[in-house]
């Protein structure tokens, strides 16, 4: 018989850790010689409990032996409830949506004799020191430019551009016809569309460029650089409006998908959003481009629901057996890609048309091409804070400041961060 024990939350676990017997930290034998599975899930509107309990329904049905428990983190979230569980003695078998980090690796069971894992979307972009801790379902692509297929109709705009230089005499042909060219915003989504811009023409042209970043190899004026002044210009040539910074991000993707604006720098999540809107522009998607001259443009992505099991499991072979369907089994890959919009050649389920153009786009891009963004992930990193500090810098591009400036700004700051 199938047990669904949700718990509400996992501060309740940490006040009663000790006195539980079985409790679902675990992971040991439970009465009749069941072996419960403590799984701590990021819960969303999206996904739900009742959703992460489905998911799991037929590997215990194949698995009668195993008992999956759900474990809620509540309003703190993952991040922050696995150090506390862990600190308590507490800490789950299995926890997902958090990608391994160096500080968090000891405390892993690494998965590297395992093929569904080593073979895995971003495997090897993900591993620390040459080892796997975690498995994935997909992607969530960054490097995209959604845009209004009315508008380029309108501009006379027959195909995506192809390099930043066409993108940029795209940008050009909208604002005369019209359309405000780029939709962005403040909070965190000026820097994503300098990003959008560079990280495509950077990484392509040198792969090793967070570590040599990291190491103070390179600058960011001689590497970001041109990405910076190219921005500069669309700014100048009221491309990217200068009363950006006052929008919010969910006002932002409502003009942009109302058909107000032409261009939108966004991740795929976008369109899962897309998808459920009943009014809506006729939305089409590419490939962030690279500058003229860069055969494979980069493409930012991050890990879709990321896997890993914790040392500290009494049943690390059970618990393997939990991730690999998690992460392989078509129903349960395509359930998880569908409820939050990700995407993984050869895992479909049903699309509309941006959704099948997203996926083409998965399709279309090669292993190696994957590159983090902001911060970084796995092995390439770069110092912490520099999401924030692009981040500002991006909003003094926006406010005026000159590119010269805002390179000179990053380079300190670097400088001043690695010592």
């Amino acid at each position: 018989m199938i047990k669904h024990r949700n718990l509400a939350s996992v501060g309740t676990l940490t006040v009663a850790a000790l006195a539980l017997t079985g409790c679902a930290g675990d992971g040991g034998d439970s009465a009749g010689g069941t072996t419960e599975l403590s799984l701590l899930v990021n819960v969303t509107p999206n996904l739900t409990e009742e959703f992460w309990n489905d998911l799991v329904a037929p590997f215990e049905e194949a698995n009668p032996g195993i008992d999956v428990v759900v474990q809620n983190p509540g309003a703190e979230g993952v991040a922050a409830a696995l150090p506390r569980l862990l600190t308590a003695g507490d800490a789950p078998d299995v926890v997902q949506s958090l990608p391994p980090t160096v500080d968090l690796a000891p405390e892993l069971v690494d998965l590297s004799q395992y093929d569904w894992a080593t073979s895995g979307p971003l495997a090897d972009q993900y591993s620390i020191d040459g080892k796997y801790y975690m498995a994935g379902i997909g992607f969530q692509l960054q490097s995209l430019w959604f845009y209004n297929k009315t508008a380029f109709e309108e501009a006379g705009i027959t195909q995506a551009p192809a390099t930043v230089e066409e993108l940029t005499a795209a940008l050009g042909k909208l604002k005369d016809a019209g359309w405000t060219p780029i939709q962005t915003g403040g909070d965190w989504m000026t820097s994503h569309s300098l990003q959008t811009l560079g990280l495509p023409t950077v990484v392509g042209e040198d792969p090793d460029w967070f570590a040599r970043m990291s190491a103070g190899e390179a600058t960011f004026a001689e590497t970001y650089g041109p990405a910076v002044e190219t921005y500069a210009g669309w700014v100048a040539d009221g491309y990217v409006p200068k009363d950006a910074l006052g929008i919010k991000y969910p006002d932002a993707e409502q003009a942009f998908l109302s058909g107000k604006s032409a261009i939108y720098p966004m991740g795929s999540w976008f369109a899962g959003t897309e998808a459920k809107a009943e009014e809506k522009a006729e939305i089409g998607v590419f490939a962030a481009p690279a500058a003229d001259g860069v055969a494979t443009p980069a493409m930012g992505a991050n890990i879709a629901s990321p896997y890993s099991i914790l040392k500290t499991s009494e049943d690390t072979d059970a618990a393997a057996k939990l991730v690999e369907f998690l992460v392989t089994d078509q129903t349960a890959v395509a359930d998880q890609l569908e409820v939050d919009g990700n995407f993984r050649d050869g895992y479909e389920y049903e699309m509309d048309e941006l959704g099948q153009e997203l996926q083409q786009i998965v399709a279309d891009t090669p292993a190696e091409a994957y590159t983090p963004t902001g911060q970084g992930y796995g092995e390439r990193t770069l110092p912490t804070g520099y999401s924030d500090e692009i981040n500002a810098q991006t909003q003094a591009l926006i406010g005026g400041t000159d590119a010269a400036d805002v390179e000179k700004a990053m380079d300190d700051w670097f400088a001043a961060t690695i010592g």
